[in-house]
């Protein structure tokens, strides 16, 4: 005697051992024994071999059609045998059975099963309901194999290209266009971004990283509504003529400085700070977009402004013009000692908006040591700040800059266009520390402590950047910044570009006006304010740190181009080295042990802009350069502490940054 029995979820056909009232043991045709619940058992027969009947039924069961099957029965459960002998007419066969059986199982929307080999037609609604799901699941797969096979062509269709910023970065595998793009990726070896780029999705590399950034950050775009910006208001004339200190592409230019010789001796000292928020107030269409965006955001070749460029040009230290400032005035004397300090809302005329790339060549490190500093307008008048400076960082304890470390500067061309794309790139070294950057933040240093005392002694709340132990955060509460040696710093001297200095200067603006302050102690809209800016300028420099690394890897392509493949570096420790030419740390499984601070020589290998990241091939050993200053312990932890390279793969390691190479815009300090 043979069974046809039901075991998890399959059916089996084999010869009877042994027999009981529950149970029997039963040899399948591969030899094995099993026993089956008698209860499972769902057909008994003496022919035809249990090897040949799943095979025969199987064969007859392709014969049926279910839907006649669903027309011929009635509504009541019946067991598969029943059905089988109404179809055939007689008594039937094992095999007969059997495709029934396998027929019935394998049409779910036509028969509901009610037990072990009983079943029920599907209820005329159910069914038409069931089939309409199938014929939507068959044309939907139809619309998924017409997408796959476009995208293995190398075209995007436009279904897809509608929501590729969706499937690029945050996929829903619900959508059909998600699945036809994994499916694609799948059938072509390649991931999700590399099929993208390859079927035309994203029209660079480049465009692949800032839409990333834009789809989390700038999802409605980064255009702006057109404002009428208000004016400042009636103000009196400072009477002095202001200079600016920046890099070349500085469009929003926040700070200017004059010199006013004293009579008697000295000097008064102004620092002049761009005043929107003589205009622009919270809750104001312009403020909200200020409180929205909470920062400009910096990368290589371009920014995204945190106003309009109508409210930057409005209130922007431009040359040629009289600007609305908030200033502070610093009474020096002869032998360079502030003995007073003054605020003022006035309008500052801007003489001249000197530049970096200008000045630098003309005002240096050497020339003002070496006793040769050339004739130039403005000469004197930086000269004395730079002196001025010297003092100011002395009588801090600490300095403004870390001298003999290098800050890099990124331009890009965007009218040349090379193998990877628009733009070619240009990444400048500057010693960080000159002359220039020293005074700039010094002076800026002392505006924004000055104004943090005077809002704290006040009772005013204002938004704090403070330090302790190493670590810098923003408050509410005014608490040393021990990195810079003062008992407060309240960010007040950048309006145009960071929330937290409109908001400090909304405050002193009130203070200065004996007005109640915009924001009043314990204001919940303004630790909210500090928590958003904190996210968002974290989430910024993140976002320029990664396209600076993107750009760095441009740079070393277009080099491979030109020859040069082979770079100097810093070992930073095991597999981990930093270029000298160009900010870039990069893995080197290959590197043998090493110190750390070993200078070697490294080729570049492995490099994908898609995946923002390359890896360095040790070559050989270099030797150290004689005079080379010796980076401290602290200071390889710390860059060390503060890289971030994308995850390896397959598997990653600890996530180690990428060391921060932009200076401010500004040149302030932290």
């Amino acid at each position: 005697m043979n069974v046809l029995f039901e075991e998890d979820g399959h059916f089996r056909a084999g010869s009877v051992m042994t027999d009981s009232v529950s149970s029997l043991q039963v040899e399948l045709p591969s030899g094995k024994r099993s026993k089956v619940k008698a209860a499972n058992v769902l057909l008994r027969f003496a022919s035809p071999d249990p090897a040949a009947l799943l095979a025969a039924a199987e064969v007859q069961a392709t014969d049926l059609d279910a839907t006649f099957l669903w027309d011929v029965c009635g509504d009541d459960e019946f067991p598969f045998e029943e059905l089988a002998r109404e179809y055939h007419g007689a008594a039937p066969t094992a095999e007969q059975a059997a495709a029934i059986l396998l027929c019935l199982h394998a049409a779910p929307v036509y028969f509901h099963r009610k037990g072990k080999g009983r079943f029920r037609k599907a209820p005329p609604d159910i069914l038409k309901a069931a089939l309409a799901g199938l014929e939507k699941k068959r044309l939907q797969q139809e619309q998924v194999d017409g997408w796959v096979a476009e995208l293995l062509a190398g075209r995007t269709p436009p279904d897809i290209a509608a929501c590729s910023a969706q499937i690029l970065y945050k996929p829903d595998r619900n959508r059909l266009e998600t699945k036809a793009v994994e499916a694609a990726a799948a059938s072509a070896g390649l991931s999700v971004v590399g099929l993208m780029a390859k079927a035309g999705a994203f029209a660079s590399s480049h465009e692949y990283h800032l839409g990333r950034f834009l789809f989390e950050y700038f999802p409605r775009g980064t255009d702006f509504p057109t404002h009428e910006v208000p004016p400042a208001g009636d103000l009196p004339d400072a009477g002095v003529r202001a200079f600016s200190i920046d890099d070349a592409t500085t469009t929003e230019i926040d700070d200017a400085f004059s010199v006013q010789p004293k009579a008697g001796g000295g000097w008064r000292i102004g620092i002049h700070i761009a005043a929107p928020s003589l205009g622009i107030q919270p809750g104001t269409p312009l403020g909200d977009i200020a409180r929205s965006r909470l920062s400009t955001v910096y990368f290589p070749g371009r920014k995204i402004t945190m106003l309009p460029d109508e409210a930057v040009d409005t209130y922007t230290l431009q040359a040629g013009r009289s600007c609305p400032a908030l200033s502070l005035y610093l009474d020096v004397e002869t032998d360079l000692r502030v003995t007073a300090k003054e605020s003022r809302i006035e309008q500052v005329a801007v003489a001249a908006n000197l530049r970096h790339h200008e000045i630098e060549p003309l005002f240096n490190e050497d020339t003002i040591t070496g006793g040769d500093l050339p004739e130039f307008e403005w000469r004197d008048e930086l000269l004395l700040l730079w002196r001025l400076a010297e003092v100011l960082e002395a009588g801090r304890g600490k300095p403004s800059a870390n001298a003999g470390q290098m800050d890099f500067n990124f331009y890009v061309d965007w009218a040349q266009t090379t193998e990877d794309g628009e733009g070619r790139i240009d990444i400048q070294r500057r010693a960080r520390g000159s002359p220039l950057d020293k005074l700039v933040a010094e002076l800026m240093i002392v505006a924004n402590n000055t104004w943090g005392s005077d809002l704290r002694d006040a009772g005013i709340p204002a938004l704090y950047r403070a330090q302790g132990a190493g670590k810098v955060r923003m408050t509410t509460v005014a608490a040393p910044h021990e990195g810079l040696g003062v008992d407060c710093y309240a960010w007040s001297t950048s309006p145009l570009r960071r929330y937290v200095d409109l908001v400090n200067q909304w405050q002193m603006i009130s203070l200065l006006r004996g007005e109640e302050p915009v924001f009043p102690p314990k204001s919940e809209a303004l630790l909210s304010a500090l928590r958003d800016f904190e996210l968002a300028y974290a989430a910024y420099a993140d976002f320029q740190r990664g396209m600076e690394r993107y750009w760095c890897l441009r740079w070393l392509r277009q080099q491979a181009r030109e020859g040069n493949t082979v770079w100097p570096a810093i070992v930073l420790r095991e597999s981990l080295v930093r270029l000298e030419h160009v900010p870039l740390v990069l893995r080197s499984p290959s590197l043998p042990a090493r110190d750390p601070r070993s200078r070697v020589e490294v080729e570049i290998d492995q490099l994908n802009l898609l995946d923002n990241d390359a890896r360095a091939r040790w070559v050989g050993d270099l030797a150290a350069l004689a005079g080379a200053a010796q980076v401290s312990e602290e200071e390889l932890a710390e860059e060390i502490a503060e890289a971030e390279l994308p995850p390896e793969t397959p598997a990653a390691d600890a996530p180690v940054p990428e060391l921060p190479v932009a200076a401010p815009e500004s040149g302030e300090a932290d």
